[in-house]
């Protein structure tokens, strides 16, 4: 067969090309040939259908993405926001940190161990690519019922995956969450967040400009893995038995992805590079024209000289190929020399691929014959846009009317202890240390906060112990119940988090986990959680720097609960004097700080003890959740606060326990008058935290409390070696530990 150049495609209108299977619709295709006046090459098409995926172009979201950028809040923090590869804040002192969360969820069912992997290494290149050294990953997790036997092949694979790939990098691993819930049975959520440092002078964008600027590709050669991976992959729904589409997911190497990341930090400092993109999803198709795109001209590549593991790959197979640990540069000619030379002491493959031109074109050629003429805009910007069609789904008012508040309560103090270890022993309450101790967390020597605490927090400059904390959360159940609040109790948490470690919350990144864009009810969920995270974002003062969103996640006809995950990113001045979780010295006093109302809509303990999900979740109150914020930032700085713990799922008795068990100290706790001690231990009423108060600080502290306004209530002391709730019921740590310990393990054993 001739190779398809575009003067045979000129020639040859009539040509049938697979554009359905290459996930193109009729109207789209029709598109493609009226933007270029004739039928698409073979390589235009592979092209255009990687870069006009879901994945890639946001075509279902970006009506409703645009709220994040039209209700932005002043932020003079916010250095480089959303269309970049990652945002960048200023975090003080010089510095600048860019960080960015992203899904490798289908990946990482059909191959769990390569799919993780390769999550983390893209989110990484994310990062670098911003000029930013990568200081720090973390993981959000959702898997199927934890007793399933197909999450004992999914989770240890992406664990796995995850810390093989980190772990080689030399990055701690210090966050993220694992959930596990029936509906993500055959659809996992694999969520990756990589933080980068860097001088506020040392940003770079992705651009080409300056005609006869060379385009240098670098690092790994390009192989046969990952074409149309992720960018068609993400775009496709799976049925009951398999993927309808099985393209080969990437295979990560994570030394050379080492080599790639100290080469390319060289190569910034010596001021090298004029633009850089990484090669993820959509490969060679989407660097190649995101970089003309952004820039001031046109390119030209040749693409048979792109280095190859496979000599048999056909032009069109290279441009979608997603092979990983590869970078693409614009140089200008007088700098080539030493570019090149780095590359070589780093043992990184690099070629001059092409230049960039003064014309408006990118322009591909293969051994001199034409396969590309395009507007770059078109393919990498210029994508299909649809304004869904969406209505709230018919069952959502019978779900919201079936009252958790409702449900069959303990009887007895007997049984409302064996509640509580209960939901303290369920895989989603229980500790995820069988996880998380398969990742470095203090690689660096700079984590200062790693899981199980409220956020991570990694010191970012050595003098001044200057430092950043990170937190993601997200509740599926919640957002169920009422998408718009869901995704606002994901974004609270998150920044109550933060807060509580002593950081000031700055920004969010965001990683919209829904169903098929199909479905109008699904749209009602992703655009009700869109306006709640706009509008949240806006109250809290805390811009979204970018992000990702993560369409047709669902098996057959049944989508998973919406998730919206949510990652918010603080500044500590001093990390020195971060707050732990961990109740530590006896005599402390707790205070409880906020309201604590009926709330057990979507709660852990209508979930364990009755597998229920219905009602209302927890109200949100931004406004207070902002005051609690300043509350546990100021105690924090001033030395009022020993411990301070968030309350979230599983209410106050999940947070008691994670502290007494973190610090090995009991703790004797009085109910207060006026409230019945199951709502009080259960209620996940939100805008709350419990803190453990240095006697000699409890009178500044209540003073604060007062003239702020904030709720806070002495509910107990630091004491002994049990949980003892006065008049109910008293365990024992050595108890309280094996119930939380145990559970993973031998459901993965």
């Amino acid at each position: 067969m001739s190779l398809d150049t575009v003067k045979h495609a000129d020639e040859t209108p009539d040509v049938d090309q697979p554009w359905a299977e290459l996930g193109l619709k009729q109207d789209e295709y029709e598109r493609i040939r009226t933007i270029l006046g004739r039928r698409p090459t073979g390589a235009e098409l592979a092209m255009y259908s990687v870069m006009w995926s879901e994945h890639c172009s946001y075509k279902s979201s970006k009506v409703h993405l645009r709220q994040f950028g039209e209700k932005a809040p002043e932020n003079d923090a916010l250095l480089v926001g959303i269309g970049e590869n990652a945002g960048v804040v200023d975090v003080g002192q010089g510095y600048a940190v860019t960080f960015k969360v992203e899904s490798h969820n289908h990946p990482s069912y059909i191959e769990p161990y390569q799919g993780a992997a390769t999550g983390v290494g893209g989110i990484v290149r994310d990062i670098l690519a911003m000029g930013a050294r990568p200081v720090a990953v973390m993981d959000p997790l959702r898997f199927g019922a934890a007793d399933h036997p197909d999450t004992k092949r999914v989770l240890p694979g992406v664990v796995a995956g995850i810390g093989g790939y980190g772990n080689c990098l030399g990055l701690p691993n210090i966050g993220g969450e694992v959930v596990f819930d029936a509906c993500y049975q055959g659809n996992p959520l694999v969520n990756a967040l990589c933080i980068g440092v860097m001088k506020h002078e040392d940003i770079h964008l992705a651009k080409a400009s300056g005609a006869g600027n060379k385009v240098i590709l670098y690092g790994a050669r390009t192989g046969g893995d990952g074409i149309g991976g992720v960018s068609v992959l993400a775009s496709e729904t799976f049925d009951d038995s398999k993927p309808t589409k099985r393209p080969a997911v990437q295979v990560g190497d994570p030394f050379q992805e080492k080599l790639l990341i100290e080469c390319t930090l060289e190569i910034f400092r010596e001021d090298l590079v004029d633009g850089i993109q990484d090669l993820g999803g959509a490969g060679l198709s989407c660097a190649t024209s995101e970089l003309a795109s952004a820039g001031s001209g046109g390119m030209r590549v040749e693409l048979d000289r792109v280095p190859l593991r496979d000599a048999t790959l056909s032009p069109e197979e290279i441009l979608m190929s997603e092979s990983q640990e590869r970078m693409c540069a614009i140089v200008e000619p007088g700098k080539v020399d030493r570019f090149l030379e780095i590359c070589e002491k780093w043992d990184v493959i690099a070629t001059v691929i092409g230049e960039v031109t003064d014309g408006e074109r990118l322009e591909i050629f293969w051994h001199g014959e034409q396969i590309v003429d395009v507007p770059p805009r078109t393919v990498a910007h210029e994508g299909p846009v649809y304004e869904r069609p969406y209505a709230r789904p018919d069952w959502q008012d019978a779900l919201q009317a079936d009252d958790a508040n409702k449900l069959a309560r303990p009887a007895s103090a007997e049984e409302l202890r064996e509640q509580v270890l209960k939901v303290i022993s369920s895989p989603n309450q229980a500790s995820k240390s069988w996880i998380t101790d398969q990742y470095d967390r203090f690689v660096q020597g700079n984590t200062v906060l790693a899981q199980p605490e409220d956020s991570g927090m990694v010191r970012i400059d050595e003098d001044t112990n200057l430092g950043v904390a990170v937190a993601t959360d997200g509740n599926g159940r919640y957002a169920k119940l009422d998408p718009y609040a869901g995704a606002q109790l994901a974004l609270a948490e998150s920044y109550r988090n933060v807060a509580a470690s002593g950081a000031r919350p700055l920004a969010i990144s965001n990683c919209l986990n829904f169903g098929s864009p199909e479905d109008p009810a699904v749209m009602w969920q992703f655009a009700e959680a869109t306006r709640g995270l706009a509008d949240g974002c806006l109250t809290l003062g805390t811009p979204v720097t970018g992000g990702n969103v993560s369409l047709y996640n669902q098996t057959g006809e049944t989508a998973i609960h919406p998730t919206p995950v949510v990652a918010v990113l603080g500044v500590i001045d001093d990390v020195n004097r971060r707050t732990p979780i961990a109740f530590s010295e006896e005599g402390q006093l707790l205070y409880l700080l906020g309201d604590t109302k009926e709330e057990l809509g979507g709660s852990a303990w209508s979930q364990v003890v009755h597998d229920h999900l219905g009602g209302l979740p927890p109200a949100v109150d931004l406004d207070r959740e902002k005051l609690l914020g300043e509350i546990l930032i100021s105690a924090s700085r001033d030395g009022m606060i020993d411990a301070a713990h968030d309350l979230s799922d599983g209410g106050l008795i999940q947070a008691l326990a994670e502290s007494c068990l973190r610090g090995g100290k009991g703790a004797r706790i009085v109910v207060p008058d006026g409230i019945d001690p199951f709502v009080f231990l259960f209620s996940e009423s939100a805008g709350r935290a419990v803190v453990a108060v240095p006697r000699s600080e409890e009178l500044r502290f209540t003073d604060m409390c007062g003239a702020r306004g904030l709720p806070a209530t002495r509910i107990g002391v630091v004491d002994g070696e049990a949980i003892d709730v006065q008049g109910q019921f008293s365990i024992p740590l050595a108890e309280l530990r094996e119930a939380h310990e145990a559970t993973i393990p031998a459901l993965l054993a």
